[in-house]
């Protein structure tokens, strides 16, 4: 009888190891395809910055602070004193 119960006990540690593996496991694979998501989301945020780079024109190239004062006399309509002669 001595050796039923002791049976039965192992038995029951037994289940209890192999269902707490069992939830250790399931928790594993539930973090794991939590940080699959934040890494694929990561992924495609990353991609989609790079193509934004790579095609947005760089307007500093352009810009040249030494030639901000060479069009600046271009700017003025001269006036002058004499009228213009009519057309016959």
């Amino acid at each position: 009888m001595a050796n039923k119960v002791e049976e039965l006990l192992n038995a029951t540690k037994l289940n209890e190891l192999i269902h707490k593996k069992e939830l250790e496991e399931k928790n594993k694979n539930t973090i794991l395809i939590v940080l699959a998501v934040i890494g694929a989301i990561a992924a495609v945020a990353a991609i989609a910055f790079a193509v934004y780079k790579y095609l947005t024109p760089d307007y500093l190239d352009d810009y040249d602070p030494e030639d901000i004062y060479d069009n600046f006399d271009d700017d003025f309509i001269e006036f002058s004193d004499e009228k213009p002669e009519a057309e016959d």
